[in-house]
């Protein structure tokens, strides 16, 4: 399944639709302003809330948290930097799984694994539009919500880091 993103300059409170691999609206960010800490709503086209993501208030380093029905789904965090790349770790709530987020994340291009086994592959290299990047969801039985909720929260989070 692919998905396409077409940004607006993202700042809390702005809204994007995330289209289906036959440019019908699949999916939509809601950012809400006026929070005091960063939150979003990922819909689907009915209006109903997937998954809820939040920055964590009184964390040591930025860290997001998915929920799904008011219930822990998965944290996101910078797991380490280095000089190309970004990594984070996504521990989801079952308290097994954790999957890995790497690669260019301002540049939009990274890769989401468990395992080694690849997930999604973000990436704006097979698309020409200005501020759009795909997420490629490769694996038939992955949660696309639960994909680009990471997304969302990694993007957003390197976009926050390098504002600092």
């Amino acid at each position: 399944m692919r998905f396409l993103v077409r940004e607006r300059l993202l700042g809390i409170g702005d809204d994007y639709w995330i289209e289906d691999e036959h440019g019908e609206k699949a999916f939509l960010v809601d950012g809400k302003a006026m929070r005091l800490r960063d939150t979003f709503e990922l819909k689907d086209t009915q209006g109903r809330v997937l998954v809820d993501i939040r920055q964590k208030m009184f964390a040591l380093r930025d860290t997001m948290v998915i929920e799904r029905d008011d219930r822990p789904l998965a944290t996101v965090r910078r797991k380490r930097l280095s000089l190309l790349r970004n990594h984070y770790r996504v521990p989801l709530a079952d308290g097994g799984t954790e999957l890995d987020v790497s690669g260019r994340i301002v540049d939009r291009e990274f890769r989401i694994e468990h395992d080694g086994d690849l997930l999604a592959v973000v990436s704006r290299r097979w698309l020409h539009i200005r501020e759009t990047y795909g997420i490629d969801v490769v694996r038939e039985d992955a949660d696309p919500a639960l994909l680009i909720a990471v997304a969302v929260c990694v993007i957003h989070l390197a976009e926050r880091e390098r504002e600092d």
